[in-house]
Order: C-alpha cells, then structure tokens, then sequence
C-alpha cells in the first residue's frame, strides 16, 4: 500500500490542470515549497504569484482574478489562510468568488512544528461561511478529484491538506462525488466516522472491534454534510463515533451532530479530536495516541461506551 502527504498530490495535480486549463493560476504567501504549489510555478511561472507573507493581500488578489476569468487556487498553511478570517468572510464568500483556498499542514499530524503552525478550527470557521465548500480527502486518489471538482465547481471552495503521508485507501478517483460519504465497510450497529487523516485510523479500529461489525464511513465532504448516509446509520445504530484531527467543536463532529438531531438519533455520539483545547509538538502518532483518536484509543473508548 503506497503513502503519499495530500499536499503532495495537490501539487502534482494542480500542476497538471495548469496544462490543460489557462485559467487556473496559483498564488502562495511564501510557503510554495511546503504546500506543493511550487510544481505549478516550476511549470508555469507567467501564472503564479508569490505574494509573501501577506495572506490578506493574496485573498483579496485571488479574488480579483477570479472575477477576471480566472480560476485562483490560494494556498498556505491552513491556520494562517483561514486567520484571515474576514478577508475570506468579505472578499470571497459575500463576494461570491471564484477562489479555491488551499490550506495544509492541517491538525496535529503537522507534528514537530507544533500548534502555531497547526490547523485545528479551520473547518469551525470555514463551514460557518454561506457558499463555501469543505474537502478533507484521505488519500491521493481522493485529493486528486477533490481538486479536480474544485476547478469545476463555480464558486468557493476549502481544501484541507494535511503534511505527513497517508495511505492510499481509495482505488480510483470516481470513488470521490463531493457531498457524498464513502462507505469502506458496511457494518451493524456501530459506526466509525473518519475524515482525512482518520479514515485510516477508523479502518484500523474496525479490525480491534471486528466482532461488533462496524461501519467504517470515508466523510471527505464537511460541507454540505451526507444528510442521507447519516440518515441511514441513524436509523441502524446505537453508537456512532466521529474521529478527527481538528477540535471538537465546529468539525466533523458538530457536522454530523448537527445532522443527527435534526434526523431524530436515538443512539449515542462519541466525537474524537481534540477536545476544546490546543496542540503542541510532538510526533503525529505520538499526538494522535496523548489526544485520544488513534486507532488503539477509538478501540477502548468503544469498547468502554459498549460495556
């Protein structure tokens, strides 16, 4: 099974859309070797603009360009391009813009580089914008459509891309269709809910609780949530988990809350991620095991909840 960071496919990908699409451009703030967008500079440098470190600066220039034709991918570290906050708020989602934010690096699998560098409320604060689309992919495969949809889709568009390799988990592109989860198990009456960085997690823990037969969900999309897929789990389970390496509140876990109230869940929500707190630096294993969503910690909380 190979392993590839997601930001690495960004890059490959991006760099290949710039060959078949003139109006995709590329802008960074300074950090074009650590999101990938180097490669599309390398290859087309008349359509990329380093803009420094001035996130502010770059939003509001990817906006005008989008509404010149183009279609802008806007990167940096997830943390630092979404603590623009009201630029993105008033440049690109009232606005309407055509502006693909790409931020990586995303939750403690930033590792070593510790919280400043960390991206843990970027889904709180992008799916609370009007319009805006929230991709977390798992692997290459899905990063690679993900981005793919991005430049097919009018309008915005945040893509979360994380720093260390994660397995591949997906066979083909044509698995990823935007707003619609991915069943890797179809279980009983327990259910396993990963995004990004811990669908590989949920599908490891699933084998520690095999006995009980869970599903184990792919959710890449936070916004708009898989309303049915949860739908459907809500009416055959007792227990559903969610696990992900962003805070409790605002994620995946407030998404699929969100969506299980409104169905009439009967059963009980565990949220795993980190729990209203910070990060710090440390190894991503290390992190994942201390904040409690590694595979070994989703298997004794299930197993604790299941007593």
């Amino acid at each position: 099974m190979g392993a590839k960071a997601t930001r690495d496919s960004f890059g490959e990908v991006v760099r290949e859309l710039g060959a078949e699409n003139s109006s995709v451009v590329v802008l960074d703030a300074d950090l074009s070797v650590s999101t990938k967008s180097a490669l599309f500079a390398k290859a087309f440098p008349e359509r990329f603009f380093q803009m420094g470190i001035a996130e502010a600066n770059m939003i509001g220039t990817a906006a005008g360009l989008s509404f010149s034709g183009f279609v802008p991918f806007c990167c940096s570290f997830g943390c630092f391009l979404t603590g623009k906050y009201e630029t993105i708020r008033v440049s690109v989602g009232y606005s309407r813009a055509n502006v693909k934010l790409v931020g990586t690096h995303a939750g403690l699998g930033t590792g070593e580089d510790g919280y400043t560098q960390m991206g843990l409320e970027d889904l709180n604060l992008m799916r609370g914008l009007p319009g805006m689309v929230v991709l977390n992919p798992c692997d290459d495969k899905t990063t690679r459509a993900a981005v793919r949809f991005a430049v097919q889709h009018t309008g915005p568009v945040y893509l979360r891309l994380t720093r260390q390799k994660l397995p591949d988990l997906h066979s083909s592109e044509s698995d990823f269709k935007m707003g619609k989860g991915i069943v890797l198990k179809t279980g009983k009456d327990i259910a396993l809910i990963g995004t990004g960085s811990t669908v590989s997690e949920a599908l490891k823990a699933a084998e520690g609780l095999a006995s009980h037969q869970p599903w184990v969900v792919d959710m890449h999309t936070i916004k708009p949530i898989d309303g049915a897929l949860l739908k459907t789990l809500s009416d055959s389970c007792r227990l559903i988990v969610t696990i992900e390496d962003h805070n409790v509140v605002g994620g995946l876990g407030t998404a699929v809350a969100e969506s299980l109230a409104e169905n009439g869940f009967s059963g009980k929500l565990l949220r795993l991620g980190v729990q209203d707190t910070y990060g710090e630096s440390g190894l991503p294993h290390e992190l994942y095991d201390k904040y409690g969503f590694s595979s070994q910690k989703i298997v004794s909380r299930v197993k604790e909840i299941l007593k």
